[in-house]
């Protein structure tokens, strides 16, 4: 383990859906002890405080879902992450996935800025992939892998220094994904594992094969992990609950073989809505996740009462 400089920053960001909550993730990572976690491995922990959204125009869009805000959201973490990623390890506490469009902007722009690739590994029972053309419901938490690789225009958002390459993103845990996203997916390089493939042949190979072409090509790894990439019974406080998730042990699986690869240069930690929570269960899970992603051990797990 390599010590960090571990920047947390907050990202309230409650507009990506119509379900309320998310709003109060940011503050339930910080009393389950994130910063304490991380300070315990010896890594130096910044926390910056809560980011806040560009100026915008409230005025309600026909289809789209508090876009205006949205995209606010989108500039003012795209600016903050890359900030952060010259001073150390943007850890962006959300906040729904929405969130994720503005931090892998800011990872894109400081890969390119040190000529090197950015890749993704999203960690999520959706795909996220859809366009603002193609979502039913409206809700951007589901846009932001159709915005940084350019499916279709996104009219009015902060431009991308060049789009994610499909080849760049592995996508684990998916279960649930519309069919509009499924056929697009299918002509795409997008590495894309199911949970039936996990149940098949394990998390472990297909993980372990991303990583090494990370590595093979210098590149930067975004971490984007959502609480509904874990089964529900494992964690609860999430508002697009999917059965047939990740189990806890194979999700510190793949936190640990993220550490043991030394990739990882960004996390994001979304989706956590406290609202839904049984005595803070999610969010001390999603702080174990993130300690075994910078170097807790398997035999240094603490011990949960509930």
């Amino acid at each position: 383990m390599i010590p960090q400089h571990c920047i947390l920053q907050g990202a309230p960001l409650d507009c990506g859906k119509i379900r309320r909550g998310c709003i109060m993730g940011p503050d339930a990572y910080r009393t389950a002890g994130l910063a304490e976690a991380l300070q315990s491995l010896g890594h130096t922990v910044t926390d910056i405080g809560n980011v806040t959204p560009a100026p915008f125009d409230d005025t309600p869009h026909p289809k789209l879902h508090r876009l205006s805000e949205t995209i606010a959201w989108t500039h003012a973490l795209a600016d903050t992450t890359e900030r952060s990623l010259t001073r150390g390890m943007p850890i962006t506490m959300g906040g729904d996935h929405a969130l994720a469009a503005g931090t892998m902007l800011g990872a894109m722009r400081h890969a390119a800025a040190q000529n090197r690739p950015l890749f993704v590994l999203w960690l999520d029972a959706h795909s996220d992939f859809h366009t603002l053309d193609s979502t039913d419901s409206g809700n951007l938490h589901g846009t932001p892998m159709g915005y940084v690789t350019a499916r279709e225009p996104f009219g009015g958002w902060p431009a991308l220094p060049a789009p994610l390459p499909y080849a760049n993103i592995a996508m684990i845990g998916l279960r649930s994904v519309d069919p509009a996203e499924r056929d697009a997916l299918q002509d795409t390089a997008i590495t894309r594992v199911d949970m039936r493939e996990i149940d098949e042949s394990g998390i472990a190979r297909p993980l372990g094969a991303f990583l090494e072409r990370v590595a093979a090509a210098n590149g930067m790894l975004h971490v984007s992990l959502d609480v509904d990439f874990l089964d529900p019974a494992a964690a609860p406080a999430v508002g697009t609950t999917v059965p047939g998730g990740a189990t806890v042990r194979e999700g510190h699986l793949v936190m640990e073989m993220v550490n043991d690869s030394g990739l990882m240069t960004s996390l994001d930690l979304v989706e956590l809505n406290p609202f839904l929570d049984e005595r803070g269960r999610t969010a001390e899970l999603m702080v174990d996740l993130a300690a075994s992603a910078l170097g807790r051990n398997v035999f240094d797990r603490p011990t949960r009462a509930f």
